[in-house]
């Protein structure tokens, strides 16, 4: 018998054409020291390949998609956290290497940046998890990012700007499991979720008085993590600092977007791909490996069963589209703005 079929989704971006996607067979994918192969029941979107693709960052033939969730196939060397028929969530960088991602029948997943999934959450549910999760986790406790002390969080608060968004409700969640005060801000429809996530206090984003009613609860306010990284967001965050020194760390690569911060803030940003042990490459930009991102990752996806077992980490609410065919519409839903609350997640 010959090798499976590997269906996936190919970025087609002919010299001078916009990119398209196409249904294209591709050779399934080897796993190295350290990895396994995954047959792909479930990939989650995240705004990064939309942006991806629309920008044809990675150019012709690259597979996107960064979050997927299914069954181990073939083991790699030196694999100790993973055996053949788990279902794992796996977390890649789509589009980095070519025709390896998420939009497929089959990846790869890095025994340390992944985890085995829970039978008390869906295999969709499990698919929000990977990125926004470590995103929210490198972001608080990374020495690059806000380099929060956990043995120092009662009494400290984190803003969450943005907090319903996917990112931002980890982030409520992860900070609360560990201790520490968080504000939040969303619209006033999403309240109650933040809220049912751990947030001790919550704003409306778009009410004028917002950063006088966060200075009341918290008129000592040093971070901030900016969940949503617009043209606006991270300036107008940075102004709870009032007269204070504080620190800001921005889900956008590149710290773009935060030329128009307060004087008095130091800004970071939040790269999920340091969770991996090996240099990244994006645009003008260049990230060096780093061990101690690494080491907090897979800290990290080694609790995620647990607590999300135990309801102590509730995962996105998953909007489920069926198959590779539905991701073009998935794409235009989030181009439209349209994605509160929810995470679209495509049945492969």
């Amino acid at each position: 018998m010959g090798a499976p079929p590997n269906t996936a989704l190919v970025v087609r971006a002919p010299e001078g054409q916009s990119p398209t996607l196409v249904k294209e067979e591709l050779p399934l994918p080897s796993p190295g020291q350290g990895q396994v192969q995954v047959k792909v029941s479930h990939v989650a979107q995240n705004p990064t390949d939309v942006q991806s693709f629309d920008a044809n960052a990675f150019g012709d033939g690259v597979v996107l998609g960064c979050d997927f969730v299914g069954e181990v196939t073939e083991l790699g060397s030196g694999v100790t956290r993973l055996a053949k028929g788990d279902v794992v969530a796996g977390l890649i960088w789509g589009g980095e290497v070519a025709g390896l991602g998420g939009y497929s029948q089959y990846s790869i997943a890095d025994q340390n940046v992944s985890f085995k999934v829970p039978a008390s959450i869906s295999r969709e549910q499990a698919s929000t998890v990977p990125l926004a999760a470590a995103t929210a986790w490198l972001a608080l406790f990374s020495k690059d990012c806000l380099s929060l002390d956990r043995s120092k969080a009662s009494g400290t608060s984190v803003l969450v700007w943005g907090g319903s968004s996917s990112v931002g409700l980890y982030t409520i969640q992860l900070a609360s499991i560990c201790g520490f005060e968080v504000i939040t801000t969303c619209s006033p429809r999403n309240a109650d979720l933040v809220k049912s996530c751990g947030a001790n206090h919550v704003f409306d984003y778009s009410d004028e008085t917002v950063i006088a009613k966060i200075n009341a609860v918290a008129p000592n306010l040093q971070y901030v993590f900016d969940t949503i990284g617009n043209t606006t967001s991270s300036s107008f965050a940075s102004t709870a600092f009032a007269d204070r020194m504080g620190n800001l760390c921005t889900v956008r690569p590149g710290k773009a977007n935060t030329e128009q911060v307060t004087g008095n803030t130091n800004v970071t940003d939040v790269l999920v791909w340091t969770a991996f042990l090996k240099d990244h490459h994006y645009g003008p930009f260049h990230w060096p490996a780093s061990p101690e991102d690494h080491a907090l990752a897979s800290e990290l996806f080694e609790k995620l069963p647990r607590w999300l077992d135990q309801g102590t980490l509730k995962p996105n609410h998953p909007k489920v589209l069926s198959g590779l065919d539905s991701v073009a519409q998935g794409f235009q839903e989030y181009r439209g703005g349209n994605v509160s609350a929810y995470k679209i997640v495509y049945a492969v």
